[in-house]
């Protein structure tokens, strides 16, 4: 057998933990322990009957991904970011939304929780009606579970109360209560008014600016500036190209003109263009006539004279006269020189004159040209200002036409969103509604046996404190273990002589020896 017990520093003894030690101790203090579990269980039993009966009303919400609203921003094509699982910081963003003050506000007044006045709240008059709802608020806080199970989507609320139609009534306020938060948090109201206000506004812009662009082109002929300025810039490259061929026709001619002008110079007018050499036939004719007139004469005179007649001899001289001017005469013919007029100077001339009226009209091409290309010139700069403010009408007109595609898109799925916020198709869910419980969640046989649980605990231990508190002997090994001396024998006590507590008080000593009397 083991020490049953030993002293410690304060004098007391250690417990024995033997099961006949323990046994012993609860046979030395019956009474007591009998009266401690008597009254322990008979308390317990009396405030199950006393107090009112508690009820557990259960409900669970889901928290899925079934939804998915677009970011509203001012971009057309908004990011949607899209996640299959819930995150542990979404279900507890859920869980904190649940038990957040305007929610359980929103409880409180709606279950009547604030009007249930304890006796501190009846004794104390100057406890106001905000007073009792921030109270109640507290009481419902307290008393209410709200858990996200683990690894799953789920959120478990329970609440205890002594109805059972205030415990489910105050799940089914709260799970109404939670969604419209849940609701207003993550859809915020006054976007589709938001988007439809701006839309309006950009409809309105959208029409003054194509009213402006109309009003511009009816202005301008109904023909875009810029196709105007294209078309007469192309006209000015065109007439300028003109001009510039005129330029160089009118130098090209010019310098023509003065090479003519050098080659008339050295060219003359008329040319010889027939040499012919002739007798003068008039002037023989005349002096054959003159010889023959002569010779008929002398002959005639040869009849009448001697040829040594002077007048005779006369006409001998005459006839020689003539002979010799006869033969002169055909020695010596006529030249016929035949002139024209030079067909090179007449070119020259003619080319040069042609030249002249070329030049002439090509100046007066170049006038036009040069009046023909300012009033082109001033044209397109009136035309290019034009087409920068027809530019930016058009962008003015294609800006306001995207905001108002834009806004409207965005007035469209703001009208989905809230007509899915008014049919309540959210992300979460009551996965269990609130139902009226009909049992108490503290059974009276579950309350007994924690009761008599409870009272064998601390009737045992009360025991227990006692018998170590006791500085008597009561067994032999206890003294053989405390004073180290031999036990001759022990003798039991008679009942009259137990100390008040049951437990022997009496041990001698003598001369080494030990006698217990029991």
């Amino acid at each position: 057998m083991t020490e049953p017990m030993s002293m410690n520093g304060n004098g007391n003894r250690a417990f024995s933990l033997t099961a006949r030690d323990v046994a012993a101790i609860g046979f030395r203090h019956k009474r007591v322990m009998g009266l401690c579990f008597a009254g322990i269980v008979f308390g317990v039993l009396l405030s199950a009957l006393l107090l009112p009966s508690q009820y557990k009303a259960e409900t669970k919400l889901l928290v899925n991904r079934e939804r998915v609203d677009p970011v509203v921003s001012a971009d057309a094509s908004a990011p949607i970011t899209f996640h299959d699982t819930v995150s542990e910081e979404e279900l507890n963003s859920e869980v904190e939304l649940i038990q957040s003050e305007d929610v359980l506000r929103k409880v409180v007044l709606e279950q009547g929780l604030n009007k249930k006045k304890g006796l501190l709240s009846r004794l104390n008059r100057w406890t106001t009606g905000q007073m009792q709802v921030d109270k109640a608020v507290r009481r419902l806080r307290a008393d209410l579970h709200v858990e996200a199970l683990k690894k799953s989507n789920v959120i478990d609320i329970s609440y205890e109360s002594s109805s059972p139609a205030e415990a489910s009534g105050v799940l089914h306020s709260l799970n109404q209560a939670y969604l419209q938060k849940h609701l207003e948090v993550h859809h915020p109201a006054g976007k589709a008014e938001f988007f439809d206000l701006e839309t309006e506004q950009y409809k309105k812009a959208l029409m003054d600016s194509e009213e402006k662009l109309k009003t511009f082109a009816a202005e301008n002929g109904g023909v875009a500036p810029t196709a105007q300025r294209d078309m007469t810039l192309q006209k000015l490259s065109e007439f300028s190209a003109t001009l510039e061929g005129t330029r160089a026709q009118i130098a090209e001619t010019r310098q023509r003109i003065q090479q003519m002008e050098s080659a008339s110079q050295s060219t003359p007018s008329r040319m010889t263009t027939q040499i012919r050499k002739t007798p003068n036939a008039q002037v023989l004719e005349t002096l054959k006539g003159t010889l023959l007139t002569l010779e008929l004469k002398r002959t005639e005179l040869l009849t009448k004279y001697q040829p040594t007649y002077p007048l005779v001899q006369e006409v001998d001289k005459q006839i020689a006269d003539a002979k010799s001017s006869l033969v002169k005469e055909e020695s010596t013919p006529l030249n016929e020189v035949t002139t024209d007029q030079n067909p090179t100077y007449g070119w020259l001339s003619g080319e040069m004159a042609k030249a002249q009226a070329d030049l002439s009209g090509l100046q007066a091409r170049q006038a036009a040209t040069q009046a023909i290309v300012a009033v082109y010139t001033k044209k397109a700069r009136e035309l290019d200002t034009k087409g920068i403010l027809h530019e930016d009408l058009i962008r003015t007109t294609k800006a306001n036409e995207e905001n108002y595609l834009l806004y409207a898109k965005k007035r469209e799925e703001a009208r989905i969103s809230d007509a899915m916020d008014q049919t309540r198709i959210l992300n979460v869910a009551v996965a269990q509604e609130p139902l009226t419980p009909a049992l108490p969640s503290r059974s009276p046989w579950m309350f007994g046996l924690i009761g008599c649980f409870l009272a064998a605990v601390i009737s045992t231990g009360v025991v227990l404190v006692l018998d170590y508190t006791d500085q008597s002997f009561r067994t032999p090994s206890e003294v053989l273990t405390e004073l180290r001396v031999p036990v001759l024998a022990a003798v039991p006590r008679p009942m009259n002589m137990e100390g008040a507590n049951g437990a022997p008080s009496n041990a001698k000593v003598a001369a080494g020896k030990t006698v217990i009397t029991r």
